[in-house]
């Protein structure tokens, strides 16, 4: 795992490295240099970030390290299923600490989700990193997911590993800082407030609120 970061981040980093040196070469004073770089710090960050979005998103499907849906497996026995979730769990946790702030709720990190394995349809907005198991999420056009929500196909009880893909239907919109619990489903135009929870394998019907710790339906 550590040695696939390294060389991630290697790989996107070394032509902004490559680039500032073939820049400063030509720049003939210290202060110029100094001016050029901050100049081109957000620039060459930005382009670092896109570059390790997607260079992790292709190891990932050429290694094959996914979330597999319907487990219920004991951790501590590390099976490759469990390894595998690890490591896609990992590569997703270090993408969005380096790349994540800069590009959350923008079409890149939707982009960065679907290469993931993500199924994410027409204008769906994620403006939270605290999603995990791309490959388990399931998201109909529309879909808003707000600032802080958390939300993933896995979750870990009594030692064992269970997981369950995560649909949710057209329009369904998820309230800032709420919690949903694996396998959990809704129908088109679902709403859940904010700060909420919902417990795992919780079907939100259509065109209904929900809101409490669990939900409950409003209307």
């Amino acid at each position: 795992m550590v040695l696939l970061e390294t060389v991630l981040f290697a790989a996107a980093f070394y032509p902004v490295l490559l680039a500032w040196h073939a820049v400063a070469a030509h720049v003939p004073s210290d202060t110029a240099r100094i001016l050029l770089a901050s100049a081109l710090a957000i620039p060459a960050y930005l382009f670092f970030a896109v570059s390790f979005m997607l260079y992790s998103a292709l190891a990932t499907r050429v290694l094959g390290w996914r979330t597999a849906d319907n487990l219920d497996l004991p951790l501590n026995e590390f099976s490759w299923p469990v390894l595998n979730w690890g490591r896609y769990s990992m590569t997703i946790h270090v993408v969005r600490v380096f790349a994540g702030p800069a590009f959350r709720s923008t079409t890149f990190w939707n982009l960065y989700m679907r290469l993931n394995g993500a199924r994410l349809g027409r204008l769906v907005w994620v403006n939270s990193l605290s999603l995990m198991d791309h490959n388990l999420l399931d998201f109909d056009d529309e879909v808003v997911i707000g600032s802080d929500v958390h939300l993933s196909g896995h979750v870990v009880e009594h030692g064992r590993l269970k997981t369950k893909r995560v649909q949710l239907g057209k329009g369904t919109v998820i309230g800032v800082g709420s919690v949903l619990g694996i396998g959990v489903t809704s129908g088109p135009h679902a709403q859940v407030g904010p700060l909420s929870f919902v417990p795992k394998h919780t079907h939100l019907e259509a065109a209904s609120t929900y809101l409490g710790v669990p939900v409950h339906k409003l209307h």
